[in-house]
């Protein structure tokens, strides 16, 4: 298997994993950052065993160990995010809205990475935009702002993603993964006196919030995570993320089977699913046929 296929395998079966975050956060009683906050403190915990206690970390630059837990903290404000617009929302409406990554990174990446602006990746981008608006119109108001907090969680993907496309050839996943967790860890940490209150549970709640935290942590995040920036090393962020838009797919089908959610969704809001699907479907076939025009000419 070559380096490009197995980035492939790597980056679709992290979607996989990625495709049960949503279901899991749904089902965990806690509230948004108090469970984020649980998420990367074992997710950092497992790094820090995994990496032999510290001792396989690549000694690297204060300046480049600084710009990795930047990242981190962008990642734990993703989290919270992703996780606030289920708890606004419901798993379906958040998951979908991640859909929406592919359109802000065709716009990140060039500026960001200083590319030339792909027509392809903004054009394909732009499909997204009557596929959301279908959802948006779709929903109940009660959800709109689930789907506005959604759509910043996106945002903070495409922006972290492009980040780490731009920094991944100064160390290894693993040494990259675990300090940004640790940035998630400090980030997250920050954030939540301020919004903590008596009536919550800091705690999870009992056996199976414990149980599906750790599935969270160990699968969803450290092994997920990994296999995500091995595969950006051989693929385009825009690749990635556009193929992180199938998480919706199979979110939304265990978020039918599991929580039932099709019975709070319409007819417009599977349409516009089905619109972002075809994008995704089609963007290889287009660039790989704007490369051989290319090559032709």
């Amino acid at each position: 298997m070559t380096p490009k296929r197995k980035a492939y395998f790597y980056i679709h079966f992290s979607v996989l994993l990625y495709g049960f975050t949503a279901i899991i956060g749904d089902l965990i009683t806690l509230k948004a950052v108090n469970l984020v906050w649980w998420r990367v403190f074992i997710a950092s915990i497992c790094l820090w065993i995994l990496i032999g206690f510290g001792k396989t970390l690549k000694p690297l630059p204060q300046k480049t160990i600084l710009k990795f837990l930047s990242i981190g903290a962008i990642v734990g404000i993703h989290w919270i995010t992703f996780f606030g617009s289920i708890k606004l929302a419901n798993a379906s409406i958040a998951l979908v809205c991640m859909a929406t990554t592919a359109l802000f990174t065709s716009l990140l990446e060039p500026a960001i990475l200083k590319k030339k602006l792909s027509w392809v990746d903004l054009s394909v981008g732009l499909v997204i935009i009557p596929a959301m608006s279908f959802i948006a119109i779709s929903i109940d108001l009660s959800y709109r702002t689930g789907l506005i907090v959604g759509l910043i969680s996106a945002f903070l993907a495409a922006l972290f993603s492009v980040l780490n496309k731009k920094w991944i050839k100064d160390t290894d996943a693993q040494t990259i993964t675990f300090l940004e967790m640790l940035g998630a860890w400090i980030c997250v940490s920050l954030i939540l006196p301020f919004t903590f209150s008596a009536t919550d549970s800091f705690l999870p709640a009992g056996a199976q919030d414990w149980v599906l935290i750790g599935i969270l942590a160990m699968g969803c995040t450290v092994l997920a995570y990994v296999l995500t920036l091995r595969a950006l090393e051989f693929l385009s962020a825009f690749t990635v993320n556009l193929t992180i838009n199938l998480e919706p797919v199979y979110g939304i089908i265990l978020a039918a089977v599991i929580l039932k959610e099709h019975e709070q969704l319409n007819t417009r809001f599977y349409l516009g699913c089905s619109i972002i699907i075809l994008a995704v479907f089609l963007y290889p076939t287009l660039k790989s046929r704007l490369k051989k025009a290319s090559k032709s000419s």
